[in-house]
């Protein structure tokens, strides 16, 4: 079985005078994870959009295992399940009702449905309210319904538009452990967000646009080594009491892998350290040993987020 894939080629999306897609050219392929990136405005939905029949491209393809979305969209689709924008659910049907509604649309047989709905409810974790009327359910509660619908013809390729837009930080939390739970059966998935800690939590690679236009694609490490600031990692660190004078310019700078060290206020100040997890651990050991109070130590910021600023000047 080869390898699912997603390829756009020259691909282009013009409304009168505004230009939405610009030649872009991406071509994914393989079980993974991708996060697709832009300010609003960038084409993000547009090109998933195209991706899907839901709108014609001005020029160029859009291409899925191979088959043209245009000219052969059974072929090219039937191995795809979409969360386009926000999909709703009639609020009188229960998830077994509406998903069996959709397994008939797809063409599921009849035999099938019933055993197709119990595993996608069961894979979002929806098997306790499957006979329950949508209408009182939370967002975040029709969101995983909504992936599971999507999930119904056990897809290669998943492609979500913001899946947790919208969405309250429990509601937020359930649908990116849904979304790590896909990768784990040899799908592509395809993810546009503009939450780029979601990004970095979930996702392999990332692929950033900007006027249409494709700025990059690469894996993560490789974008954020590249373009958030010569690879060093920062750290915060938080104390449960004032820091001692003189603790920054004494052992806390002589400890191994720190770069420097930077005071934010009397309980807090950030690390700029040259190493990773390994490195950070003995910086943390080294804090602990000092006994000046460490109660937290976490990233101080998202390298995803520099890269992004770095890449992404025009728009801001």
């Amino acid at each position: 079985m080869t390898s699912p894939s997603i390829e756009a080629v020259n691909l282009s999306k013009v409304y009168g005078t505004f230009t939405a897609l610009s030649n872009l050219n991406l071509k994914i392929e393989g079980s993974k994870c991708v996060g697709f990136l832009g300010p609003n405005g960038a084409g993000k939905t547009t090109t998933l959009k195209i991706f899907t029949d839901l709108i014609r491209a001005s020029s160029g393809q859009a291409l899925i295992n191979g088959f043209n979305v245009h000219t052969h969209k059974k072929a090219a689709l039937d191995s795809v399940g979409t969360v386009i924008e926000t999909p709703e659910i009639y609020p009188s049907l229960t998830p077994r009702e509406a998903l069996g509604m959709i397994a008939e649309i797809r063409g599921i047989p009849h035999a099938e449905r019933k055993k197709r709905v119990e595993e996608v409810t069961m894979e979002v974790g929806m098997q306790e309210w499957v006979d329950k009327r949508t209408g009182k359910f939370s967002k975040g509660m029709k969101q995983r319904i909504c992936i599971a619908s999507a999930l119904l013809s056990d897809p290669r390729i998943v492609i979500l538009d913001e899946p947790t837009t919208g969405l309250d930080p429990r509601g937020m939390s359930e649908v990116r452990d849904i979304v790590k739970s896909l990768k784990k059966k040899d799908r592509l998935i395809f993810m546009s967000s503009h939450i780029l800690s979601e990004v970095e939590d979930v996702c392999d690679e990332v692929a950033m646009i900007d006027h249409g236009k494709l700025l990059v694609y690469d894996t993560l490490q490789n974008v954020t080594s590249k373009f958030s600031g010569g690879g060093a990692n920062v750290v915060e660190v938080g104390l449960i009491r004032p820091l001692p004078a003189g603790a920054l310019d004494g052992s806390i700078t002589k400890l191994p892998g720190v770069i420097s060290v930077q005071r934010l206020d009397d309980k807090r100040f950030r690390i700029s350290c040259s190493g990773g997890a390994d490195v950070q651990e003995k910086i943390l050991a080294g804090l602990v040993q000092s006994n000046i109070g460490v109660v937290s130590f976490q990233p101080a910021s998202s390298a995803l987020e520099e890269s992004y600023l770095h890449l992404i000047k025009d728009t801001l």
